[in-house]
């Protein structure tokens, strides 16, 4: 088989498509969409074909490539490919320009990132949230839409922040903790745990 040319997105459900929708507006093209569901095999996404697999495909060493899947634990499974991760922000995301932006992290439509925040590898800005100065969102985090972190949050690695959660400036969100919809976060998450309500109450644990 001949190897491809061009950006791949791996991924073919709801995030990839709004992810799809941001590279778009953005102005990059993607050559195809790479998925495991051999039911999505051979039809489209936003007019882009849909292949597969994402597993034991034929993209050669460095290709440059994008992941499309909001599960975290899966992102940072896919993100060991040997593969050239690029970042993408919408064109009506607001981003300051001190803000740094690691490979293969997403900002979507209406964010807002304010100056001196530090994005690591594959995190995902979801539509509509903002993250305040100097917040540090470590590896795989997920801000999701409508989440708002005040000053100086920090987010570790893989935490999953829900849909309109709100966290207090200073606040820690420890790695792999989930953080409910609609959550109200006055105080540090403990890694691991799974937090929800208003003010936000630790339910269980997420590993």
């Amino acid at each position: 088989m001949e190897p491809r040319a061009g950006l791949v997105l791996l991924g073919a459900g709801g995030h990839a498509k709004v992810l799809l929708a941001t590279l778009q507006a953005a102005g990059r093209e993607v050559l195809e969409v790479l998925d495991d569901d051999q039911a999505r095999w051979g039809t489209s996404l936003l007019g882009c074909p849909i292949s597969g697999p994402i597993d034991g495909n034929t993209l050669a060493p460095g290709h440059p490539a994008i992941l499309g899947i909001g599960d975290n634990r899966v992102r940072q499974r896919l993100a060991g490919l040997d593969l050239s991760w690029l970042e993408v922000v919408h064109p009506d995301a607001t981003v300051h320009s001190s803000v740094l932006v690691g490979d293969g992290s997403v900002v979507f439509a209406g964010a807002v990132i304010q100056p001196e925040v530090t994005l690591g590898r594959h995190v995902i800005v979801n539509t509509g949230a903002t993250v305040d100065h100097d917040c540090r969102l470590g590896d795989f985090a997920h801000i999701a839409p409508g989440c708002h972190l005040a000053g100086q949050v920090r987010v570790d690695e893989g935490a999953l922040l829900g849909i309109g959660a709100a966290v207090v400036p200073g606040v820690s969100i420890g790695a792999w903790a989930t953080v409910g919809a609609g959550a109200v976060v006055l105080h540090d998450v403990a890694a691991g745990s799974v937090v929800a309500g208003a003010p936000a109450r630790v339910l269980g644990s997420s590993r």
